[in-house]
């Protein structure tokens, strides 16, 4: 009797044990004794279409298409649609109507100081952390990637190679470029050395678990690449410009194969996650040429281009490969998944323990990736705002795995018309009525998160604090990128959200080029002439200016200009504090404008 009652514990004990051990499964994934690398793509205007393994029969990607076939892609993957919304959702798992990233300049690129980022989390996990590439979240501390949990960076400024706040004169070949803030100059064509880097990092720090973020700025405007990649499509059906963004996507196939082979030499693929994805749809897969009506490239099928709330603008490629991992092999999953979902699932499949200390947009897919869910009964909101506050009914598209409602009157029924052709609106009511009242509420509850970022001056180090003009707000034209600043036509006022640190005398320099170019207020500039494969620069005009006027909350400051010299000087005493900034000077039309690049000191 004895025996048999020492069984039954025994094996009361034993299902107990697998009771637990069933329920651990189910609250953690199984992760591998050592966490999982992770690398993290994310190149630029490179659509849906814009790949072999997607139907162009044009574009040369033999590479991705390989890895596409090995991998488990996502085929209903959504992003924003432009750059800056995007890579705020990766970072945060929010949208970006939430974070101050709704826009690509004037202001509203800059991801909050207060947001959570992905690099945090993983850093704060034990993960080494590093980013390459485009960051366009901000350029100014605390907003730069080294700011923000990357413990290693290699970035260029602004939202490209060639922007406002990039280093004035790089053009994707020999630049300098921000490692860790500082500046560094480089040989070779951009892409070749985010990846050449990346691949160095990694040499150095395999011996414990990284996430590595490699954002490309290619395939972005303008469309400069080496020359034997354009020639790679001289007798492409493609009009010229075509010809050369299809080449920079072809180089970063190129890159991608150096980067994936050496993962296979030093045995690092098996337990490293490795994500290919982009940031919005094609910038120029496809050309539409309203003379002679005639459409050259691919866009596989879909409505729309970069910039637009129909599928073309933010349905985007997505591949991911885990051979050591729990995911499913060589398969696609046509559920609404979107980078909103990023941090929560990446985490989870590297075993941390994540709660988020805002509410996300995002969740976990981990249970579809691993084949334990087949369906996601969700909805989720991309639109279009681009203007200076986010405004309600501004292009949205309300998603589920099915349905599309667009500009909250048009219903397309994703599975069966993906080129949304048919609005099924009046056919199904309900369905209209179901989607709308969700965007209602997801407004309501975002309102309260939006305002804007507000770039620190003075503070501890005391150094200096450069704003371009690519973050003034405005409603105006602004001169975005090197050629406008060169040319000298767009001349919007407006202002920047600052926050005095700490109360006393500060300087105020005011520039119409950089630091680094060492050009006068009114010097001119010879132009750079373009060739087959890459664009030259207007003149660069010199402006001549009478005045410099600084206002900061009721208090003005007004200097004499000299235009043979390349700043105009002003000091001031300002109390700690949040204030709206304006840095302008005044012509000899009485015409008064915006400084291009303003630095702030205190002394």
């Amino acid at each position: 009797m004895k025996l048999i009652k020492k069984i039954i514990v025994l094996v009361t004990i034993a299902i107990l044990i697998s009771c637990q051990e069933k329920s651990k499964s189910k609250e953690q994934p199984a992760v591998p004794d050592s966490k999982p690398n992770i690398i993290l793509i994310v190149t630029d205007d490179q659509g849906y279409g814009d790949i072999g393994v997607h139907g162009n029969s044009i574009i040369k990607t033999p590479n991705l298409d390989k890895f596409a076939k090995e991998s488990l892609e996502l085929t209903n993957f959504h992003v924003g649609t432009t750059c800056t919304p995007t890579r705020a959702g990766i970072m945060t798992g929010r949208n970006a109507n939430r974070n101050n990233a709704w826009h690509t300049i004037a202001g509203c690129s800059i991801l909050l100081e207060d947001e959570e980022t992905i690099a945090e989390v993983f850093a704060r996990n034990g993960y080494q952390t590093a980013m390459f590439g485009k960051w366009h979240l901000g350029d100014n501390k605390p907003f730069r990637p080294q700011d923000r949990g990357f413990q290693e960076v290699l970035y260029n400024g602004g939202g490209g190679v060639g922007q406002t706040p990039d280093y004035w004169g790089n053009d994707y070949f020999d630049d300098t470029y921000f490692r860790n803030g500082t500046p560094e100059k480089f040989e070779g064509y951009c892409t070749d050395i985010w990846f050449d880097e990346a691949i160095k990092y990694v040499e150095k720090s395999k011996d414990k678990p990284f996430f590595m973020y490699l954002a490309t700025n290619a395939a972005h405007g303008p469309f400069n690449v080496p020359k034997e990649y354009a020639d790679a499509y001289k007798d492409a059906e493609l009009n010229d410009m075509q010809k050369r963004f299809y080449g920079m996507i072809t180089n970063i196939d190129d890159n991608f194969a150096k980067l994936t082979n050496y993962l296979e030499k030093e045995g690092l693929a098996e337990n490293t996650i490795l994500i290919y994805t982009t940031d919005n749809g094609t910038a120029n897969g496809i050309n539409y040429n309203k003379k002679t009506k005639e459409t050259r490239g691919y866009n596989a099928g879909l409505r729309g281009t970069k910039g637009s709330h129909y599928d073309g603008g933010h349905r985007v490629p997505f591949f991911i490969r885990w051979p050591k991992g729990n995911l499913l092999k060589k398969a696609e999953i046509n559920e609404l998944v979107a980078h909103v979902d990023l941090l929560p699932t990446l985490t989870e499949l590297s075993g941390i323990s994540y709660t988020s200390k805002k509410e996300l947009d995002g969740v976990s897919v981990v249970s579809l990736l691993e084949g334990e869910e087949k369906a996601l009964d969700r909805m989720l909101v991309v639109d279009t705002q681009r203007k200076q506050w986010p405004e309600k009914g501004r292009n949205p598209c309300v998603m589920s795995t099915k349905w599309r409602l667009v500009n909250g009157s048009e219903l397309y029924d994703f599975t069966k018309d993906p080129g949304q052709k048919e609005n099924l609106a009046d056919q199904y009511p309900e369905q209209v009525k179901k989607m709308q009242t969700f965007y209602d509420t997801w407004w309501k509850n975002i309102q309260s998160d939006i305002r804007y970022a507000q770039i620190p001056i003075g503070g501890e180090a005391k150094t200096s604090v450069r704003l371009t003009i690519h973050d003034l707000h405005t409603e105006e034209n602004l001169p975005w990128h090197e050629g406008q600043i060169r040319d000298g036509k767009f001349h919007p006022e407006g202002y920047y959200t600052i926050k005095v640190v700490e109360s006393g005398n500060y300087q105020f320099s005011l520039r119409r080029y950089p630091e680094e170019s060492g050009l006068a207020i009114s010097q001119e500039i010879e132009s750079i002439a373009s060739t087959s494969f890459q664009d030259g620069q207007p003149v660069g005009k010199g402006l001549e200016v009478l005045k410099a006027i600084v206002t900061i909350g009721d208090l003005d400051l007004t200097a004499d200009v000299n235009s043979d010299a390349a700043f105009a000087s002003l000091n001031g005493y300002l109390e700690k504090g949040e204030y709206k900034l304006s840095c302008n000077f005044l012509n000899s039309k009485g015409e008064r404008f915006s400084a291009y690049y303003t630095s702030i000191q205190k002394l």
